[in-house]
C-alpha cells in the first residue's frame, strides 16, 4: 500500500438525514430557548432546516453546519415575529417533572423564561447564544451578523432589563 504522506483524506460532509438525526433535537431545544414557546420552536426549526435541506450540499461543507443552521432558526424566528408582532407565551415548561426536588429549579427557570419574553427578538437570541448555548461574542457576532460591540451592547441592555424586571417582581 503506497501511500503519499502530503495527501489528506477528504470525508465528505455527513448526509441530511443523518445530520438531522443526531442534532435535530439540540436543534429544537435551542429554538425553544430562543422562541420561549414550543409551537414558535418547532416553526423555526422547521423553516430552518427546510431551508438547511435545500442548501445542504453548501451547507453541509461549511466548517460548523451547526452554527449555520442555528443561525437560520434564529432568522426564522424573527423573520415570523417582524410578520406576526405577537407571540405564545406557555403556561408550563414541556417536560418539567413532578416533584419537590425540582421544584425550585423549574420555578426559577420558568421565571426568567417568563421574563426573557418580554425581551426584543435579538437582545433575547443574544442573551440565549451567550448564556444558554455557552458562546463567545465574536461567534454570537457571526450568528447574528452584527457586530461584537452591538452584540455586547444587546446583551447589556437585556441583562440590565432583566435586572430590573426581575427586581420588581420581588418587592
Amino acid at each position: 500500500m503506497d501511500v503519499e504522506p502530503d495527501r489528506v483524506a477528504v470525508t465528505a460532509p455527513p448526509s441530511f438525514d443523518d445530520w438531522v438525526a443526531a442534532r435535530g433535537a439540540s436543534l429544537l431545544r435551542f429554538a425553544y430557548v430562543v422562541t420561549g414557546s414550543q409551537h414558535a420552536a418547532e416553526d423555526a426549526a422547521q423553516d430552518a432546516l427546510a431551508r438547511a435541506c435545500e442548501r445542504w450540499d453548501r451547507v453541509g461543507r461549511t466548517a460548523d453546519p451547526d452554527s449555520y443552521v442555528r443561525r437560520m432558526v434564529v432568522n426564522a424566528h424573527i423573520s415570523r415575529w417582524r410578520r406576526t408582532r405577537r407571540e405564545a407565551p406557555v403556561e408550563v415548561l414541556p417536560g418539567a417533572g413532578e416533584g419537590a426536588d425540582h421544584a425550585a429549579r423549574v420555578s426559577t427557570a420558568d421565571a426568567v423564561l417568563a421574563v426573557c419574553r418580554d425581551l426584543p427578538p435579538r437582545q433575547r437570541a443574544a442573551v440565549v447564544l451567550r448564556f444558554y448555548e455557552d458562546l463567545d461574542y465574536p461567534e454570537i457576532a457571526s450568528l447574528l451578523g452584527c457586530s461584537e460591540v452591538t452584540v455586547r451592547s444587546h446583551v447589556h441592555r437585556a441583562l440590565a432589563a432583566l435586572r430590573s424586571r426581575l427586581s420588581e417582581e420581588d418587592r
